[in-house]
């Protein structure tokens, strides 16, 4: 009864994510184009790198393996990312997230239905195109189909529980808003940053091995490269168990720090419009 009041009550959010998507879809194919071109960018680098190279594999890697982890890192941050700090910092700044404070329901929660929304027109258009685009190049380079299915839930739970820990982040960093007011340069930052330490810039195996594992034990290894690693086949059966145990972990250290985090900046609400 309880569950079904709460799909009752966040399922409205959900759709308004989802009309929201279909509504705005020059501004979400513009965004689409401009994250692939971006891709396509790194691929020239890294084709570059190998062509250079005595070796047909550098670090561990060959170029198919490159290919794949590029296109798959792309497919994962993009549908990891979360529009929490914005959203909640513009809240913040113009008072209207007052009305959300009053409001009968959860205030992470409406934000996280409404993206989920945003996920599903996501997954519908770009998830499987991509996947399987990725095989067809691997079949087309080895000859063989390369697409394990285990792997690939495997993916997709370590990609969920991923996306959970990048929205909580996300929304501990919104918070800030009530302490900074703008968070807007704060947010580029941040986003540059994350790239970098989750493996999204340069793959973590590439560094040097004391930065690899601590870069490994911090959350933003699990934000990109756990799930792409998995994906690829490139961990063994417990190295895939103790990264989602850590990936859990994790989630559930940022969903406790939100809390924390909002029952103290709730106290300083204050407005500069509205």
């Amino acid at each position: 009864m309880k569950f079904k009041k709460f799909i009752r009550t966040y399922k409205p959010f959900t759709r308004a994510g989802m009309l929201e998507s279909v509504q705005y879809r020059a501004n979400f194919f513009c965004f689409l184009i401009g994250e692939i071109m971006s891709c396509f960018i790194m691929f020239f680098v890294w084709k570059a790198v190998f062509l250079s190279s005595d070796s047909e594999t550098f670090m561990g890697f060959t170029m198919e393996d490159m290919v794949v982890y590029l296109f798959i890192t792309f497919l994962t941050g993009y549908l990891t990312y979360s529009d929490g700090t914005y959203a909640i910092a513009m809240e913040i700044r113009d008072g209207s997230i007052a009305m959300r404070m009053i409001k009968p329901c959860s205030f992470d929660m409406c934000f996280l239905f409404q993206e989920l929304g945003n996920k599903i027109i996501n997954v519908l258009f770009i998830f499987a195109p991509l996947v399987l685009g990725v095989e067809a190049y691997r079949w087309a380079i080895t000859g063989e189909c390369q697409f394990q299915i285990q792997h690939f839930l495997l993916y997709v739970i370590s990609l969920v529980l991923a996306y959970l820990i990048s929205f909580y982040f996300n929304v501990s960093y919104g918070f800030m808003a009530f302490y900074l007011k703008n968070l807007w340069g704060a947010d580029i930052l941040k986003e540059v940053i994350i790239n970098f330490l989750s493996g999204a810039t340069i793959p973590l195996a590439f560094m040097p091995e004391i930065l690899a594992d601590v870069l490994g034990f911090l959350p933003f290894s699990s934000l990109s490269y756990t799930p792409v690693m998995i994906y690829m086949g490139m961990y063994s059966g417990m190295e895939i168990l103790s990264r989602i145990l850590m990936q859990i972990f994790w989630l559930c250290f940022m969903v406790v720090l939100s809390k924390i985090i909002w029952n103290h900046a709730v106290k300083r609400l204050c407005s500069q419009e509205g």
